[in-house]
């Protein structure tokens, strides 16, 4: 005995609620959402006659070609680093740091100058650079 099939139709997904809905979310985070605008002051600082420029002076570390570091006179190796910047740390955190690396300095050396300048809280570093002269500049 032959069982007659019934026929179903195709399945189809339709998608424009979906978009629908998708631009219904859209517009509302474009509404809802604030931005921030920030206004400056404009102020208009007294002038003086007198007055002399303050003389700033930041700490100044600087990474050999080898390896080791200098802060001031002072000689110093990589142990013996955060002790010493330790001990400039106020003056930094005041005026900030400068760091003069070797242009053959391991970046390991610099990378460690860094995180002991961001343990102690130093948050104004300067990597010193030198002028690229116009010789330099058109060699490859």
């Amino acid at each position: 005995m032959r069982f007659p099939r019934t026929r179903r139709d195709p399945v189809e997904v339709n998608l424009t609620p979906l978009i629908d809905v998708v631009f219904l979310l859209l517009i509302f985070f474009m509404v809802s959402t604030t931005f921030e605008t920030r206004q400056a002051l404009e102020l208009q600082l007294p002038e003086s006659v007198s007055g002399v420029a303050a003389e700033v002076s930041p700490v100044t570390l600087v990474v050999t070609a080898a390896g080791d570091y200098r802060l001031g006179d002072r000689e110093l190796s990589a142990a013996g680093l955060g002790e010493a910047l330790a001990a400039e740390a106020e003056q930094a955190r005041r005026h900030g740091l400068v760091l003069e690396a070797d242009g053959r300095a391991s970046h390991a050396s610099v990378v460690r100058a860094l995180d002991q300048a961001g343990a102690l809280g130093i948050r104004q570093v300067r990597i010193a650079t030198t002028e690229v002269s116009s010789t330099q500049a058109e060699t490859p």
